[in-house]
């Protein structure tokens, strides 16, 4: 099952903040490391994942600095700054609880309830 536009509102910021934790990357990078990491499952747009690192920089929860790629192409490259780690802590933890609770109702037998 392949998931793109239907990720919850919030999930592709946790999503990238994840990916640039594992380590700086350019925007394209950021792309395929997701998609990598979440074995070809989630599928992210170009035209969704550059607003985003926009709005993550703007608010401060990634830097950047331009750099040459690795098919030597001039790229705008992405660092998880000290804030975006923080804020990845709080959302890991708040994905967390949400995936407790509703495998808790999902789990929950008719003798249960």
């Amino acid at each position: 099952m392949l998931i793109s536009k239907e990720l919850l509102p919030g999930t592709l910021d946790m999503l990238i903040l994840k990916a640039l934790s594992l380590g700086p990357n350019h925007g394209y990078g950021v792309l395929l490391r997701i998609e990598e990491t979440s074995e070809g499952l989630l599928s992210l747009e170009q035209g969704s994942l550059y607003p985003a690192l926009n709005r993550l920089e703007h608010e401060g929860l990634i830097a950047s600095k331009w750099g040459t790629s690795e098919n030597n192409r001039r790229a705008k490259f992405y660092r998880l700054t000290r804030k975006g780690k923080k804020r990845l802590e709080h959302e890991t933890y708040r994905w967390t609880e949400l995936i407790r609770a509703v495998s808790n109702v999902l789990n929950t037998l008719p003798s249960e309830a």
